[in-house]
């Protein structure tokens, strides 16, 4: 049951956070998507026209990549439109219901927090190491991981107080 009242100023800070998070974090993916398509547009022209492939477009590429596959993985948690089978969900009472996605939002800040702790570890297992043709960090690599397991982590704990506090806004979830 949802509560029509005014949410407590905290939640409505909350959600203003996170949507400004949210924002950015499409902007972000959003503009690696664009540079990304540039770039391998220039590896094209390099290759067949100028005869001289630029071999950096490749590994700037992957860096470009998981910017654009960890924050939009973040954002579809805060949004609810990440991946999930909701048809057995939505096959039980509204009680269990409930409970699954209690669960699920618990699983998901769990593995939010386990993605942070390894992929801090092997950012900075992995900082001084430098990427191949490009010489930037390889740490690098494992940033987005770690800032998106930090984003997961709070969009979570985020639906769960949500949840108890009867402000969920989330539609597949619970009647």
């Amino acid at each position: 049951m949802r509560d029509t009242s005014s949410p407590p100023l905290f939640v409505k800070r909350m959600d203003q956070a996170f949507a400004l998070i949210s924002k950015t974090c499409m902007v972000l993916a959003g503009t690696a998507l664009v540079v990304m398509t540039t770039i391998f547009a220039w590896l094209v022209f390099g290759r067949y026209v100028l005869n001289d492939t630029p071999t950096w477009v490749e590994q700037v590429s992957f860096l470009l990549i998981m910017v654009i596959t960890f924050l939009g993985a973040a954002v579809g948690v805060n949004q609810n439109t990440h991946l999930s089978v909701v048809l057995f969900r939505n096959l039980v009472p509204s009680w269990l219901r409930t409970l699954f996605v209690v669960v699920s939002d618990i699983l998901m800040a769990v593995f939010g927090a386990m993605m942070l702790w390894y992929g801090t570890e092997l950012t900075i297992f992995k900082w001084k190491t430098l990427i191949p043709l490009i010489q930037w960090s390889e740490g690098l690599r494992s940033l987005p991981l770690t800032i998106c397991g930090v984003l997961i982590f709070l969009f979570s704990a985020g639906h769960l107080i949500r949840l108890a506090l009867g402000r969920d806004r989330r539609e597949d979830n619970i009647e």
